[in-house]
């Protein structure tokens, strides 16, 4: 486990390996850390505090590297629960210590902790500093990455962006970066897809520090350095302007009794003899929803396939939709095949939730089955591989 960041921040963040959902709504099959630090100087810095499940680890771990010392400031960077859960506790057992926040946060802060002593809090805004010797702290603000209130410190002295969420991921600390992209991914589209515009803008901040960062302190995953650091901002960049990161095309589907199903296997098929690089297909009524979010973001062209049901669609291809664009998808292409036994609707339900998103293309032709894919529908479906496959 990692220690000493630089021969003064130390890390002092806890996993927790048992935790089956993140949020209560996403996967964690290796469950989920949450990042904190220490900044040892002539006046002492704690850099956020730990989700309740772990209060008492991150509290022992606090204590050990404090080593008899006292506690200046709480940079408090993100409201959340996950990191602030201990913020109550550690105020209490040390009636000096200063919370560092948001003006938003600070606004915060009583709503999650009754009694909460105001007058022990610091607001700062964008630009501001608090200088604890040897060490700044420099203030960025990060609105809605992906909370209203986030703040984001730079630390000149030793070159490093305590970044909040950002450039977070799902799982427990692995100091390995090597794998970062993977669930990285599934957590920005996730947590910060719909805040594409506000992750560009504090990007541009970081690229005009005077000097760029060496390291990247999140308040999830690994501290990101070297060529990981820089593989990090790359993918960033793309994801925050809902660029394509990969050619190729993602079939997501929604099968009642196996005929769409069917349907959307045969249509990867026809796209890989046809030269398409890459086809990734999810079922939606089994697989992983937040995957199935991270691959429609990653490619630029989505083929939905979907049953018709109550005069409406199948409802895992509901929400998918929906879910897309809670979470602000855009500058895609999207085809549709839909099936139906005596009134197909899945198509036009599926329009309806499309056209809430902003700047997707539909292609045509709408594809419908009747059931079962048939011999006479290869026409259409070949149609619909040519038309998948022009730009």
């Amino acid at each position: 486990m990692i220690d000493f960041i630089t021969p003064a921040v130390r890390y002092i963040g806890c996993d927790d390996a048992t935790l089956d959902l993140f949020e209560s709504q996403y996967e964690t099959p290796a469950g989920m850390c949450y990042n904190s630090y220490l900044i040892l100087d002539d006046k002492t810095a704690i850099m956020d505090t730990a989700d309740p499940r772990c209060e008492a680890e991150w509290l022992e771990k606090l204590s050990a590297a404090l080593d008899g010392r006292t506690p200046n400031y709480l940079i408090l960077h993100h409201m959340e629960p996950d990191h602030s859960g201990a913020v109550a506790t550690v105020m209490e057992r040390f009636p000096s210590l200063q919370v560092v926040c948001s003006a938003q946060a600070a606004k915060f802060l009583p709503q999650f902790f009754e009694h909460f002593d105001t007058k022990r809090i610091k607001v700062v805004k964008e630009g501001d500093e608090i200088c604890l010797g040897h060490h700044t702290l420099r203030f960025l603000q990060a609105t809605f990455v992906h909370w209203p209130e986030v703040i984001m410190t730079y630390c000149p002295e030793d070159r490093l962006l305590f970044s909040a969420d950002g450039f977070g991921k799902f799982g427990v600390y692995d100091a390995d970066a090597d794998d970062w992209a993977c669930e990285a991914r599934r957590y920005y589209f996730n947590i910060c897809g719909k805040y594409g515009k506000q992750v560009a803008a504090v990007l541009d901040k970081v690229t005009a520090l005077p000097e760029a960062p060496v390291a990247i302190c999140p308040l999830h995953g690994p501290v990101l350095q070297g060529e990981a650091m820089a593989e990090a901002l790359r993918l960033y960049n793309i994801w925050a302007r809902y660029e394509v990161e990969t050619p190729g095309i993602f079939i997501a589907h929604a099968s009642i009794h196996g005929g769409t199903a069917a349907a959307a296997e045969l249509m990867r098929e026809k796209l890989l003899q046809a030269g398409c690089p890459k086809v990734a297909i999810a079922d939606l009524c089994r697989e992983d929803m937040a995957e199935a979010i991270e691959d429609a973001f990653r490619y630029g062209t989505l083929l939905c396939c979907a049953s018709s049901y109550d005069a409406d669609v199948f409802p895992p291809m509901h929400y998918f939709l929906h879910k897309l664009s809670l979470k602000g998808y855009q500058q895609r292409r999207i085809a549709l095949l839909e099936n139906g036994t005596w009134a197909p609707s899945a198509a036009k339900a599926m329009k309806a939730l499309i056209e809430k998103m902003k700047d997707i293309t539909l292609i045509e032709p709408v594809v419908t089955i009747r059931s079962r894919m048939k011999s006479e529908d290869m026409h259409s479906f070949d149609r619909l591989v040519k038309a998948l496959l022009q730009d």
